[in-house]
Parts: C-alpha cells; structure tokens; sequence
C-alpha cells in the first residue's frame, strides 16, 4: 500500500521546494561558479527526506544515533548547503552568498570539518556512495555488538545518499555497491537522480547500461519513482527503502536537470555553469517567485523545517532516555560503546605486542605485523578491518574473530575481494562513522587503486591505517608490474599521510604501537601507511648495541653510531637498513667511521625540531648515502648536495627476489664501493 506525504500542506511543501531550488539558483550565480542543475532537480526528493524521513537533530550534530547523509554529487553542493540552511544547522543567508569563496564554510564541494554537519569529503565521483557503504557497514558492526534484545535501537540509523549518473558511471560504484549488496546493507538507501545529463551531454553518448537490472543482479532492492517532482511517490518509496532490511535500497529517481528553466531544463549546459542572470528571472517567473528577489526564504517555507527540528529534538531526547536505561542495565557494554565513540583506549592496550628483542631469526616485517595486529586486536575491539583477497600475504587476520558477513556483523574480519579503490573508500567511511579503527591491506604496489581515497583520509584527518606490503623489487618473480619503486615517493608527496617503512620486527611494534595511540590521542592526525617486506630481515638488538627504537616515533634516528666523528652518513629505511649495518662494519675494518640512521618515516622526522634533526644528520658531515629500493627521488633533501642515493629510478624486472636486489645494487659490497668513492 503506498503512503502519502504526512502533515502535507500542498502549498507549504510547494513553497519549500521552491525555496531549496532558488537558494541553490542563486548561490551558484553569486559565486559566478558551480552546478545549479542536479539541485534544482533534486528538490523535492531532498525536501522529503530532510523534512519526513531523517532521523537528525541540527541542534546536535554529532549525535551517535542521527541518520547520515551523504551527498555523492557533490558538485550539488549548493542543495546541501541550501537544506543544512533551511534545517537550522548554522549556515546563515550571508554563508550561502559566500558560496565558494575564499574562508567560506560553502566550498565548492562538500569538506569534512570545514562544514558543521558534513559528513564526508565528496568531490571525486563515486567516493560519497563508497563512504556510505563504509558508513552502513560500522552502523551494523556497533548495532551487533551493543545493541540487546530489549535494547535494540541503541545504534539504529540509517545511510541515505544522493548520487548521480556520474556516480554510477565510475567503477568505484560498482565494487562498493557489489560489496555492499553481498553483506546485506538494509539500512544502506541510496537517492539515484537519474536525469540522463553529464558534462558533455547526454548520457546516452556512454551509459547506456540497465541500471536497474545491474543493482538487481548486485543484490539490491530497486524502487522507481517516475516523477520527480511527485511528493507522495518519493517519500513512498523512501519509506519503502527504510523498511527494507535485508537488502540496500536504490531509487531510480527520474528528474530534470535544472527544472523550471525554459532554455535550460534537460540540458548539460547547467551542469557546470551558472544559469545567468536573465535565465534566472525567467526561472523564478515561471515558479511564480519575485523576479527581483535574491536569497529570499518566505516565513511559511520554514516552517515544516521548524516542525522537523522539534521532531529532531525529540528523537534524540528519546534515545538519550533509553541510553540510561541501557547504562543501569548493562553497565559493561555502556562503557564499552562509550570507550568506542571516543576511540578511547584501555590502559595497557598494547601490553602484549610482542617484543622481538631476543628472537635471532629474522623476521619478514609483514609477517611481525600480523603478529602484532593480532595482539592489538585483543585489547582494542575497534579495530576491524581485512584486506582486498590478500590477508594470507598481508598478515591481516585477526585470529580469535569471524568473518563480517551477513548476519554476522559483529566479526571483525572483512572480506573485501579484488576491491582495492572501494576498500580504500568503506574505510573512509567507516572511520567517518565513528566507534571503529579501520585498516585495510594489499601490495604496495596496487596502492596506487586506492590513491583516491588514501588522498581523500589524509585530507579529511581520518584515523585510518594501510598495512601495504611486498614493498620492493625483492618481490621477484612477479615481475616489473607487481614491484612499487615509486610508490613510496608517491604516497610521501601526500600531505598529512605519515608512511613508516620499518626495518625490522621492532620497528614494526613500535610502528603500529604509535599508528594506534596517534588515532586515539587526536582526530586529526590523519592516516598512517605501514610499508613492510615480504623478505625475512634481522632484528637488531636494542638492549645493548643498536639505538633504542623508540627512535622511530621522531621519524629518523641513530641506529648505529661510531665512537669518533663520522665520516659519512648512511641513510637507509626498511630491507635496505641491514645493508647499511653490515657496510658500516666493513668500513670500519678500513678505518672509515660511518654512522647509521635509520629513517622509516620522512614525515615524522620533518616534524621534529632543528636541534633534533642536527642530531642526527650533522651539518658538518656532508658525506651522506640514502639507501633505498625505490625511486631516489626526494632523497637529495636529506643527503644534501654533497651526498648520493642507491635507488632504482627504473622499474623492475623478473627474476629471483636476491637476484634483483643484486643486479640493482642493493648489496653491501656495492654499499661498501659507493662509500669509498664519496669519500675519495
């Protein structure tokens, strides 16, 4: 049976829609800049889900339990600004006519912190619908961890997105939504504006494909609604989709791009431009609306958002109520979602990361972090995540959990298949969500399918960890395509990204102690790349020779020092450390002094004072050698003018992993040999 738009007063709502689509009509040409299109035509559909269907509260907008909403288009910025406005969630008038300006809190697609109550960062297409997916997957994890059959709504809320053809087009969508069709998502519901318009024109020029039919196979419940400007048919079919449970909803959504105007409804020229100012008055004359009036919101259209902030209020206060119930009766779980939200750690969280500090055999680094994840895991349960169909290479099971799948959402494994760009993207989201520490791993070399939204963590500050590895030609066999030699400087360029490459076991405890505790003692410090071997490498005795490891949270440190002034410098991180330890050795027998710096993370060091850095690299020791397996590029701004790098500004080749490093260089003869000529 289908249902009608409640407390519907036809010439309210008509007056509200209208109000959305002429705010968005005029930000855009204020700012002379933006897409007044996809907003104008998703009026209505907005208007009924801000005002009928969400659960929100702008008076809070950080409340565990409020729905979340996710712009995917979010080149229609000008329609969330225009419902966070008319909603009551601190974006005045004046906010709206800076649209796009220089401090504004309206850029010119939606950021994450720099807009109260902006959910994620969408400006690459298809990254907003994946967040979302993350999103409803942490909504399932906390709802079956904490929520209890007489408490069942404690984390009970709902993933609304709006997406477009553009969105669909990018095959992010697609992994994201298989994934996401495959677990279940219920309270995953997706907004499609299906108005057959991109940049260059119609869709029909390449997206041709049967939507429909492509979302049914994924396993997802699809509702048409074939009006868009029918109120009582889009809030039918978003009650629809919100009492779906066992499927993610989408719904086909047919608009017109930049309705209302009479030379530009339908077409792609206001897909990217302003309409103008005569369009414009032509627009408003045929809603009925002052020609001459700009940025105007009639009393009346505020009203039924009124009514929703009071509705808003209510439902939290409600929640609040049954959250103290929930607290008298299950007192441990409270503390433990609360411990969560917070991503507050318990004291001695990392008592049981192993200590490598006795072991004489070496150790691959990535089989030492899957050590040390797991002893993590033990005492941090918000820690979940898995890897893109490589968790036996990675080391990135958790041992004493299942497997997230349907039905099982408390498991902490997640099976993200052959996904890398989605992974990437859910872990986003899930982190964006709150109450969960995600990671994710694959090679380091097929991070470059996760650049996206590896820039997109480290723009938004989000605590996110990468376990990346077979990090270097010492891959082998595989081959060129399947050995990273500019990864490392490419993902080091990133800003606000913290890579650590570790060179032994030790380092990598130390490395993901400090990844763990920098995500719960700030929300901002962004994401951590861990870069690890998939070679066996000695583990260095820190008890009595070797420098302390807690070396590595200051990016750079002395590993091995001479008893006199050195002679030179080597620089190494990761497999390449070793080499720069047993060359120092040999140095020495010829009365060469080296010291040895380990320097697993550039951006660490950089972070630490001038007096520190001086430290370490002397100024008056101009004779230095980085050593690494990848690109030398950006080595010059540690080895100085008077220094050299042993990199490999080539790709890679077929052949036994020793045998490769060999032929390239990375031996401690060929150290050895550099070193000497430096110093001639």
């Amino acid at each position: 049976m289908s249902k009608s738009l409640p407390d519907s007063r036809p010439e309210i709502d008509g007056l509200s829609v209208t109000t959305i689509r002429t705010l968005s009509m005029d930000g855009v040409q204020a700012a002379n800049s933006g897409h007044p299109g996809a907003p104008m035509g998703l009026a209505p559909a907005a208007y009924v889900l801000w005002t009928r269907v969400m659960k929100h509260n702008p008076e809070n907008l950080t409340w565990v339990n409020r729905d979340r909403f996710v712009l995917s288009g979010g080149h229609a910025s000008m329609l969330l600004y225009s419902m966070m406005h008319l909603s009551g969630y601190g974006l005045s008038l004046d906010d709206l006519k800076n649209f796009r300006q220089w401090g504004s809190k309206t850029p010119g697609h939606p950021e994450y912190r720099e807009t109260p109550g902006v959910e994620t960062t969408t400006g690459p297409l298809g990254q907003g619908f994946a967040n979302a997916v993350g999103m409803a997957m942490a909504e399932r994890h906390l709802a079956a961890r904490f929520n209890k059959s007489d408490a069942d709504d404690m984390i009970d809320h709902n993933t609304w997105v709006m997406c477009g053809d553009g969105d669909l087009m990018e095959g992010l969508s697609s992994e994201a939504a298989s994934l996401a069709g495959h677990l279940g998502l219920g309270k995953l519901n997706v907004i499609y504006d299906d108005n057959d318009i991109s940049i260059e024109g119609s869709t029909d020029i390449a997206f041709t494909e049967d939507v429909r039919k492509k979302f049914e196979a994924f396993g997802w419940q699809v509702l048409i609604v074939e009006d868009g400007n029918d109120l009582n048919a889009i809030y039918d079919a978003l009650v629809n989709a919100k009492e779906e449970s066992q499927k993610p909803s989408i719904i086909m959504l047919k608009t017109q791009i930049a309705y209302g105007s009479p030379n530009k409804q339908g077409s792609a020229d206001a897909h990217g431009a302003p309409l103008g100012e005569d369009e414009i008055r032509l627009t408003k004359k045929f809603y009925n609306w002052p020609e001459d009036k700009s940025f105007y919101v009639p009393d009346q259209a505020r009203e039924p958002f009124a009514k929703n902030l009071e509705n808003g209020k209510k439902a939290e206060s409600a929640w609040n109520k049954s959250f103290e119930i929930y607290k008298d009766k299950y007192p441990e779980p409270a503390k433990l979602l609360a411990n969560a939200l917070s991503l507050e750690l318990k004291e001695g969280w990392d008592a049981d990361i192993p200590d490598f500090s006795d072991q004489t055999n070496p150790v691959a680094t990535r089989a030492a972090s899957g050590q040390v994840l797991n002893a993590i895991a033990a005492n941090v349960p918000e820690l979940l995540g898995g890897s893109a169909d490589l968790a036996p290479s990675n080391k990135t099971y958790i041992n004493k959990s299942g497997e997230f799948q349907k039905g099982k959402y408390d498991q902490r494994n997640i099976r993200f298949g052959v996904r890398e760009h989605a992974m990437g993207s859910i872990l986003n989201g899930m982190a964006l969500h709150g109450g969960i520490l995600p990671y994710g791993g694959t090679f380091l070399v097929f991070a470059d399918y996760m650049r996206s939204p590896i820039r997109l963590a480290a723009l938004m500050k989000l605590p996110v960890i990468y376990v990346f590895t077979h990090d270097s030609i010492a891959v082998g066999e595989d081959g060129p395509t399947h050995q990273p030699v500019e990864h490392l400087a490419s993902l080091r360029i990133i800003p606000d990204l913290t890579v650590i490459r570790p060179a032994d076991a030790t380092e990598t405890a130390e490395a993901w102690r400090m990844a763990v505790s920098q995500m719960a003692e700030s929300d901002t410090n962004g994401p951590v790349a861990l870069i690890l071997s998939r070679q066996k490498l000695p583990i260095y005795d820190r008890k009595d020779k070797y420098g302390p490891v807690s070396g590595l949270r200051k990016g750079a440190y002395v590993l091995d020092d001479c008893e006199k002034t050195a002679d030179i410098i080597l620089i190494a991180t990761g497999s390449e450390v070793s080499l720069a330890v047993a060359a120092k050795e040999q140095l020495a027998e010829k009365n060469i002094s080296a010291r040895v710096v380990s320097a697993p993370s550039w951006e660490l060091f950089d972070k630490t004072s001038a007096e520190y850095k001086e430290s370490v690299l002397p100024a008056d020791v101009k004779v230095r050698l980085g050593i690494e397996a990848g690109v030398s590029f950006g080595w010059h701004r540690y080895v100085g003018d008077s220094g050299d790098v042993i990199g490999i500004d080539r790709f890679g080749a077929s052949a036994p992993g020793n045998v490769n490093l060999e032929k390239f260089g990375f031996s401690v003869d060929n150290v050895v040999q550099k070193a000497l000529e430096m110093l001639k």
